[in-house]
């Protein structure tokens, strides 16, 4: 038996879907891309959230074996509503993987975790050798932080320490990210909340700098990964 309930039936999006027309060329861009047999490591946000849904079309039309490995329960619920069976990291490593961004610079470096998946989504990228960057032309930038925050997931216990320390990194601004839908803040699917930080500059070091803070679960700077961005 399956369900047959309007949640475990009905595709949502939290939003309207900004640049719509732009990432829906992208994502099937990347639906051209699968094959049969392959595990896919799946990637959050709105452009990941429409690829998927192109794949799930592919894969139904053309038969495909191919399973999704996703970084949020966003994601693994999306495959579940597509048909489309899933796995872990336990179980299976991606063969490639695509996700969204929030800003890329020239040198393909990337702020990610508006969606505060960017843990996963690390865990993911670093275990695959192809990963793809769906993207619409709004989110190029000539710097990093040009246009947002960059999001640090960090655990409770430590988001004193923390802040003290990024001050120390000469952050400008420093803010714990609430929730819209739920009293307090951001809780992420680990348990831990998220800053959003913004710095005069951004150097290459960064992400390891911050990540040296104890506390610090993950940080939504990607500096230095082997990835293809796709756009329109």
């Amino acid at each position: 038996m399956i369900w047959e309930n309007k949640i475990a039936t009905t595709l949502q999006w939290s939003s309207e879907i900004s640049n719509l027309e732009a990432k829906q060329k992208v994502a099937r861009k990347m639906a051209e891309r699968v094959k049969d047999g392959d595990v896919i490591g799946i990637g959050s946000g709105s452009t990941s959230f429409l690829a998927l849904q192109e794949i799930s079309k592919k894969v139904k039309q053309e038969q495909l074996n191919v399973l999704a490995i996703p970084t949020s329960h966003e994601v693994s619920l999306t495959c579940s509503i597509l048909g489309m069976p899933t796995s872990t990291l336990l179980n299976a490593r991606p063969d490639w993987a695509f996700d969204g961004a929030d800003e890329v610079d020239p040198q393909k470096s990337l702020i990610k975790g508006r969606g505060g998946a960017m843990f996963a989504e690390k865990i993911v990228m670093k275990s695959c050798e192809e990963n793809y960057i769906l993207v619409d032309p709004s989110k190029f930038v000539t710097y990093l932080g040009e246009k947002f925050a960059v999001p640090i997931e960090v655990d409770p216990r430590a988001v004193n320490l923390v802040e003290t320390e990024l001050a120390r990194l000469h952050a400008t601004d420093i803010s714990l990210r609430m929730a819209v839908s739920k009293d307090g803040p951001v809780i992420t699917e680990t348990g831990n909340l998220i800053l959003d930080v913004r710095f005069k500059e951004i150097p290459t070091s960064f992400e390891k700098e911050i990540k040296a803070i104890p506390g610090v679960i993950e940080t939504g700077l990607f500096i230095g990964y082997p990835i293809e961005v796709l756009s329109t």
